[in-house]
């Protein structure tokens, strides 16, 4: 029913352990595990995982694109490998899809602290950018965990279920973004196919966050360059 991609980046025994989470599911069919660095990882010899090993690092969305390759399903999951499961997420899920007739779905993700983190927003522009370095809104939506399912602008990568269809539709995502913003891209791109997007608060998941281009001058250059990809294409 459910192809999982997962890209571990030197994640270790955290991607190891959310696999074998995925696994109890019975929604899930099957796991691609892309490594992008060399690194050991412990995960059960069984047919449902395919281990990928790049040769050289890729981008997330050329990543999450080759792995779509390997999809038989009628769904396809984009999940980063610091998500953690408290509870199976994709009954919700697809029911939330399917009355909403939406393409794309994504949980409400909690900071391990138990706050509402921000994988749900408004579509970024130039002025609400500025407004946001200056300390205004960051586009979040407000919602509370619990809440009955609508439609946003935009979800996070963390985090995507999409239908087969809308992601062939859609031709995965934009390979020209190496990190950050590919999946506001494609959210965008679905709003102009008229793709619905529905987020579920009712379905939760813990999100270990490493918020890298905020500590590494490397991270922050990939994130500046993507942010004017998309503006230069709106």
């Amino acid at each position: 029913m459910i192809t999982i991609s997962i890209v571990s980046h030197g994640h270790g025994d955290m991607a190891s352990r959310l696999v074998d989470r995925l696994l109890e599911f019975t929604e899930v069919s099957n796991v691609v595990l892309t490594c992008n660095i060399p690194e050991k990882l412990h995960l059960n010899d069984v047919a449902q995982v395919l281990r990928i090993n790049n040769l050289v690092p890729k981008g997330f969305g050329a990543n999450h694109n080759a792995a779509f390759k390997h999809c038989a399903t009628n769904y396809f999951c984009v999940l980063n490998p610091d998500i953690e499961l408290p509870s199976n997420p994709f009954p919700l899920l697809t029911v939330a899809m399917r009355s909403h007739l939406a393409e794309i779905t994504a949980p409400l993700a909690l900071a391990t602290t138990g706050r509402v983190e921000d994988n749900v927003r408004r579509f970024p522009t130039a002025s609400s950018l500025f407004l946001k370095a200056l300390g205004g809104p960051d586009g979040r939506h407000k919602i509370t965990p619990g809440q009955l399912p609508f439609e946003p602008d935009w979800v996070a990568g963390m985090f995507m279920l999409f239908s087969v269809k809308a992601y062939e539709r859609l031709q995965g995502f934009d390979e020209k973004y190496f990190l950050y913003y590919e999946d506001v891209d494609i959210c965008r791109r679905a709003h102009q196919l008229g793709l619905k997007i529905v987020c579920c608060p009712q379905v939760t998941v813990v999100h270990h966050a490493q918020r890298a281009s905020r500590k590494s001058i490397r991270h922050m250059g990939w994130h500046l360059a993507s942010m004017c990809r998309f503006l230069s294409k709106s």
